[in-house]
């Protein structure tokens, strides 16, 4: 069981940036892939940003070059640094650790104002 906690979430302007962070409880993830995908009101959950721990990322094509995903030595925190955000980034964004099945955490809220 993989536990994963969301946070760093807020509500910015447009051109900032916020940095989340999603942690496992009392574990490594190194045996995952892991991700941040996200949902606005009205729209289908999408893929944002994925991480390998062996160093490959992705991304969507609507974050890539502004986004960036990372994690931490120890491998229990992944990161998304998101710069010069824009109002259709607002969203509940999510970390996943994916292997034989997905866990997903709660979701923090990333809302950009104009």
């Amino acid at each position: 069981q993989v536990q994963l906690t969301e946070s760093g979430g807020g509500l910015v302007q447009t051109g900032d940036s916020l940095k989340l962070s999603c942690a496992a409880s009392g574990r490594t993830l190194r045996d995952y892939r892991m991700g941040w995908y996200r949902q606005a009101p009205g729209k289908e959950r999408e893929f944002v940003a994925g991480l390998w721990w062996s160093g490959r990322t992705y991304y969507s094509d609507s974050v890539k070059g502004r986004f960036t995903i990372s994690g931490d030595n120890a491998q229990t925190t992944v990161y998304l640094q998101m710069n010069n955000l824009q109002v259709e980034d607002t969203a509940v964004y999510y970390c996943t650790a994916g292997s034989t099945r997905d866990y997903w955490g709660q979701g923090t809220q990333v809302t950009v104002s104009s």
